[in-house]
C-alpha cells in the first residue's frame, strides 16, 4: 500500500456489508428454507445402509448442539431467525480472531 490509510477503509466496509448481508440472510432464510431433509442426510442415506443410518439417527449424540435444528427452541420463526443471526455472528468473530492470529507484522 502507499502512504494513506485508504486500505483500512476498504476492509471495514467490507466487514459491514458482509455483516449487512448476514442479517439479511438471517432475517429471510427462515421463510425460504425447504422442510425436505438437507443435502447433508440427503448423501448420508445414499451413502449409509438404511439400517446403519436408522441405528445412527436412534443414537445419543456424544455432545448436544447448542441450537437443534438450526432454531432456539420455544421461539418459533423468531428463533430460527436469531439463531441464524448469532451463528453468523460467531463465525464472524471466529474468522476475524483467525485471520488476526495469522496477520503478517510489517
Amino acid at each position: 500500500m502507499t502512504g494513506n490509510n485508504s486500505g483500512s477503509g476498504d476492509f471495514k466496509m467490507i466487514i459491514l456489508v458482509g455483516l449487512a448481508v448476514a442479517i439479511l440472510l438471517s432475517v429471510l432464510a427462515p421463510f425460504l428454507a425447504s422442510s425436505d431433509p438437507d443435502g447433508l442426510e440427503s448423501a448420508a442415506e445414499g451413502v449409509i445402509d438404511e439400517h446403519t443410518f436408522a441405528e445412527l439417527e436412534e443414537s445419543e449424540p456424544v455432545m448436544g448442539a447448542p441450537m437443534p435444528d438450526y432454531a432456539i427452541e420455544g421461539f418459533g420463526k423468531a428463533g430460527e431467525i436469531g439463531a441464524i443471526f448469532i451463528g453468523s455472528i460467531f463465525m464472524l468473530g471466529f474468522g476475524l480472531g483467525v485471520g488476526k492470529l495469522f496477520e503478517k507484522k510489517n
